[in-house]
């Protein structure tokens, strides 16, 4: 089974309205990067751990995404651990940009993917969602005209 690890910190650095509300309410950012995740790969069938530094604080609550606090260590540290702990690397993806990580997922035969190049992904599956949204509303085809302007004939 394919298995995702995310350096949850370091992917937050990458998205620009994460950044922000980061410096105000550090728990609302991890809950927001959290269900974005679990929205992306709704509906797959793999594994995925969701790491952060520090603590925890409020419980977040998700269906599909593992979330790990690195606690006295560092994230990296313990993503590390899960690389090494696993039995079949080369089905791990590990997302971040931190080089130091990077270099040791490669070593160890998994995949990596760049932060900078998930939060594209991200974005992208987030602006998808939103227009299908606003198409599920729009009830009929004179709906459709109105918005295209197409005149009648």
């Amino acid at each position: 089974m394919q298995k995702y690890i995310i350096d949850g910190n370091n992917l937050i650095g990458k998205i620009n309205k994460l950044q922000k509300l980061q410096r105000k309410d550090k728990q609302a950012v991890r809950e927001k990067v959290a269900f974005m995740i679990e929205n992306y790969f709704r509906g797959r069938n793999i594994k995925l751990s969701l790491h952060f530094d520090g603590f925890q604080n409020v419980p977040i609550r998700t269906v599909s995404v593992k979330i790990i606090y690195s606690e006295n260590k560092t994230a990296d540290e313990r993503i590390k651990a899960e690389i090494t702990a696993s039995k079949n690397p080369r089905n791990i993806t590990v997302i971040t940009s931190d080089n130091n990580l990077r270099e040791f997922a490669r070593v160890c035969s998994a995949s990596v993917k760049s932060s900078e190049e998930f939060a594209a992904e991200l974005r992208r599956k987030d602006e998808t969602d939103e227009e299908e949204s606003r198409i599920r509303k729009i009830n009929n085809v004179e709906d459709f005209k109105k918005i295209f302007k197409v005149k009648k004939q």
